[in-house]
């Protein structure tokens, strides 16, 4: 049976950006496995919806089916990612699809992972199930871009979030950072954090600003706080210490054990020692931990360091109406760019405005 090739109904659109609206809902919660959200219709009707909520629970198309019950017998589904169609912590979505007797599936995007990719659709019109590809197609391959992009590259997504002032510095000369940004953008940072696996700083800045790097009850799902550090000069009286919230990690050389070692340890943070101490090494760990989505909020030699080895793929740049003038603190440190023309492009900008500040976003380009 072909795929359909005729232009997609404004229905199937609006049902499609529903199926966005209900991934949404585990934004930050699902990784290793993406966001995915489903919709059984029947006679212009919603009869069943569902989202997945966490890897290890049934898939969004599972929870939409179970809530049509027996109605879903020639409906047609909706999902924004292509249905598994292989055994892992849950059966296939393609069985239960088929199983429910149901007409048609619109499919968003295709699923990058190998053991989907383009077989869930083939199954489902082996067993004579009409299937139709590519509504809203953009839109469903932007919400799932961290996912696609760890199953691509087997390593996280790399966000860069930094802030700075009108002559772009990030602090003054004696290292004073807060604040930079208003409530407003802070809030939105925090929010960019209950939607990230994992967030970065190096130990200048757990030294110099105390972060917490939570989501500051915006949400109640907290990133893992991660320190990258080669000294391991670390004060003992950080807020990053305090586990109760969110799990931190520290990555740094091989060290001597020593009171602070012994103190991280007994209030539960994680130390991992490595000769091989790069953002690689840390983003491959992080893979390994399942994480989909990272966001950097280093200061500028590691930042640096990161985009010349291709680990940050999208960068958020908040722009605050301020001038401190002085020599300060740059953003991203040295890249060894000299012409103007070897400058890293960004692409597919926006510019939002946060009361006075700005924020700058989009993907590093030809990473």
């Amino acid at each position: 049976m072909p795929f359909s090739s005729s232009p997609y109904e404004d229905f199937d659109r609006t049902m499609m950006l529903k199926c966005l609206e209900l991934a949404k809902k585990a934004q930050g919660k699902t990784s290793p496995n993406p966001m995915v959200g489903s919709i059984v219709v029947k006679d212009g009707k919603i009869i069943g919806e569902g989202f997945h909520p966490q890897a290890g629970q049934p898939h969004a198309e599972v929870f939409a089916l179970q809530q049509a019950g027996s109605r879903a017998e020639n409906a047609t589904v909706y999902v924004n990612l292509e249905p598994c169609n292989h055994h892992g912590r849950t059966p296939p979505c393609t069985e239960a699809l088929i199983n429910a007797k149901v007409k048609k599936v619109v499919i968003g995007s295709i699923d990058p992972d190998s053991r989907v990719s383009g077989s869930g659709v083939k199954r489902l019109l082996e067993a004579g199930i009409d299937v139709k590809i590519g509504v809203e197609e953009e839109a469903c391959l932007k919400l799932n871009e961290a996912f696609i992009h760890r199953v691509k590259y087997q390593r996280p997504f790399g966000i860069f979030k930094y802030a700075m002032t009108l002559d772009g510095k990030i602090a003054t000369t004696t290292g004073h950072s807060q604040w930079i940004t208003n409530p407003t953008s802070r809030n939105f940072v925090h929010h960019l954090r209950s939607i990230c696996d994992a967030v970065i700083v190096g130990g200048n800045t757990v030294r110099q600003d105390n972060p917490q790097l939570t989501s500051h009850g915006v949400s109640d799902k907290n990133p893992t706080r991660v320190v990258m550090t080669k000294t391991f000069s670390l004060p003992f009286d950080r807020q990053l210490w305090d586990v109760k919230e969110a799990n931190t990690l520290i990555f740094t050389l091989p060290q001597p054990d020593s009171l602070l070692k012994h103190h991280l340890l007994t209030q539960g943070v994680e130390i991992i020692e490595t000769i091989n101490l790069t953002p690689v090494f840390v983003m491959e760990n992080l893979y390994q931990r399942g994480m989909n989505a990272v966001l950097w909020e280093c200061g500028g030699n590691l930042a640096s360091e990161c985009i010349k080895l291709g680990m940050i793929q999208k960068v958020y740049a908040f722009i605050a109406p301020k001038i401190i003038g002085g020599e300060g603190f740059n953003p991203i440190g040295d890249l060894g760019i000299n012409t103007m023309n070897e400058a890293i492009q960004l692409q597919d900008t926006q510019i939002t405005q946060f009361d006075r500040d700005f924020l700058i976003q989009g993907y590093i380009m030809n990473n």
